[in-house]
């Protein structure tokens, strides 16, 4: 395709010949009227003589802001619509949310995933901006609609791009210097966006990588080393860093994407700028800011230096630029999701031309229809319940002076495990509000004497002789005594239960009441005959319970203690 038919002869902006056209809610090209088209080439110019066969003037149609556009011609031998006569109906207005992608970020690279899928103005051109690369086997394969999305968001500190050879190390091979985990919900109700320090001591595993000669390699891994070097050192791929945090969390990525220094400049300046907060005043010479105290709007160079800057926050380390990045993903985002972005097409094709540059993906996510199914999928989550978060970290025992991190093996897990089960990091209102309402339907009403609770006690998951210990405490301590140990669940459960029938009800109340059980663990059913023959309850005793005496009220929403975490929709200033 040719210089014009790209829409960059003469250097005119391509998301400049694009307008919505108020008339009909959609978006056409309109061509600069510096630049206006030839006539269709004749044998003579018209005379005098022929200018009365010529063809009839087009009349033309207001369009809003721009060149008049003509009106389409009407077809020779089809009569005009006689007066009063009912014409074509008028073409319905698309709603615009279903035109723009209502979801953009969290991090740089899936921010520009959402704006991307805005390309379907110019796909062919859009197409030939993205870059791909194998992901080696180490992904599931993509991601999939009605399952929860994995996403792994990589931004390099190569030095490609104008501009950027100042920057640290001029040769950088390019290595993960900032790694982002996007969890987003089965139902797209919430998501976690999961900082991995480049800083943290871990395994990179054995790492089969595709070559450029159409062979693979199998890069050996190596044991103890800052997580960063998955990417790049020894010619490892993205895939590496796939496989690492795989193997760092029991999470397995389903696509990955990769974005370099100029994805920052650029997507900045596309959106005019992103605000930021700062506490103090920041002066870092290694990244070149200085910003007095306050709120400044920041775009290109400035943005870079922002999200690089260390040594002028926090405690002057990388775990203090990570809060920093987050802070400023958040006010992208909301900067993205405003009006003034959203509504403005020429914004929007901007953003789009920058995403697709400055991104490089997996394989899985090759095409804008690829990239634009993966944003309206992420066009579903609220920026609200959207949470940051880091990897729970300590200082390396190691070092006499600490310069690298290891796991915090007490809470990391528990982060890991909240993720891989789908669990919300903040409350979300809809969850909240069902809770409460099963909670209000079935714990309120007037509940039986302890002694009249009849219940089979059965163990679903929980350690083994939980089942045992909880019939001794009920007995014992609570005055249940019609209780009993039925041995083993058929199935294990995630959570512990309490299933009943109807004339139960009041019975499942005062046993909530003792074992602190939340309403969603009540199920109402049918009772079951215990050893005796006699009508029973039956409590099921899940994964989740911690012993006799432990509450085991509803902790959805909940994240370990000490764990730092922020949602997009605060703004919050740099300290």
């Amino acid at each position: 395709m040719d210089a014009q038919g790209r829409g960059r002869a003469d250097n005119i902006d391509p998301a400049d010949q694009w307008v919505l056209n108020p008339n009909t809610g959609e978006y056409e090209l309109r061509l600069t009227p510096s630049t206006p088209q030839s006539a269709v080439p004749g044998p003579r110019r018209a005379t005098a003589q022929n200018r009365s066969v010529a063809a009839p003037e087009r009349e033309t149609v207001p369009r809003g802001p721009g060149p008049e556009v003509p009106a389409p011609r009407r077809r020779r031998g089809v009569p005009e619509e006689p007066p009063g006569r009912r014409g074509r109906r008028p073409v319905k207005k698309k709603a615009k949310g279903k035109k723009i992608l209502m979801w953009t970020g969290g991090s740089l690279a899936f921010v520009l995933v959402a704006v991307s899928a805005a390309g379907y103005l110019y796909i062919k051109h859009l197409n030939d901006n993205i870059t791909s690369v194998s992901d080696d086997g180490a992904s599931t394969g993509g991601f999939s609609k009605g399952k929860a999305i994995n996403l792994l968001v990589i931004g390099t500190d190569k030095r490609t791009g104008a501009g950027n050879e100042g920057y640290g190390d001029a040769g950088s091979v390019g290595h993960a210097d900032t790694t982002i985990l996007l969890h987003v919900s089965k139902d797209r109700s919430n998501a976690t966006a999961l900082s991995i320090p480049r800083d943290l001591i871990t395994d990179v595993p054995d790492c089969q990588t595709a070559q450029s000669d159409g062979t693979t390699k199998v890069i050996p891994g190596t044991t103890s080393v800052r997580f960063n070097t998955s990417l790049g050192q020894d010619g490892r791929t993205a895939s590496c860093t796939v496989r690492t945090v795989t193997e760092l969390t029991g999470i397995q990525p389903d696509d990955f994407m990769v974005a370099d220094f100029n994805a920052v400049k650029t997507l900045t300046d596309a959106v005019g700028g992103v605000e930021v907060c700062l506490a103090k005043n920041i002066d870092d010479s290694d990244s070149h800011l200085k910003l007095s105290k306050g709120t400044h709007n920041l775009s290109g160079e400035q943005a870079l230096a922002f999200v690089r800057t260390r040594h002028s926050v926090g405690f002057g380390g990388d775990l203090s630029r990570i809060t920093l990045q987050q802070q400023f993903l958040s006010a992208l985002m909301r900067k993205l999701k405003s009006n003034s972005t959203l509504t403005n097409p020429t914004k929007m094709l901007k953003l789009a031309e920058a995403g697709t540059k400055a991104l490089t993906v997996d394989d899985n996510l090759d095409s804008i229809s690829k990239l634009k199914d993966l944003g309206l999928e992420l066009g579903k989550l609220n920026p609200k319940n959207l949470t940051f978060t880091t990897v729970p970290v300590v200082d390396n025992p190691a070092e006499k002076t600490p310069v690298t991190v290891v796991l915090n093996n007490t809470t990391a897990p528990q982060v890991f495990s909240l993720i891989k089960s789908d669990t919300s990091f903040t409350a979300v209102k809809q969850q909240a509000a069902k809770e409460k309402a099963a909670v209000a339907a079935r714990l309120k009403g007037t509940k039986s004497a302890a002694s009249a609770v009849r219940v089979r006690i059965l163990n679903g998951g929980a350690v083994a002789g939980s089942a045992q210990e909880t019939l001794t405490w009920l007995q014992n301590d609570e005055g249940v005594l019609k209780s009993e140990n039925a041995g083993n669940a058929p199935a294990a459960l995630a959570k512990t239960t309490l299933e009943y029938a109807p004339d139960q009800a009041d019975q499942a109340r005062r046993l909530a009441a003792i074992m602190g059980l939340s309403g969603s663990a009540m199920k109402p059913g049918k009772s079951v005959q215990n050893s005796q023959g006699l009508p029973a309850m039956t409590l099921t005793l899940g994964k989740d319970f911690k012993g006799a005496g432990v509450p085991l009220t509803s902790t959805a929403g909940s994240t370990p203690e000490g764990v730092q975490k922020s949602t997009a929709d605060k703004v919050e200033c740099a300290k």
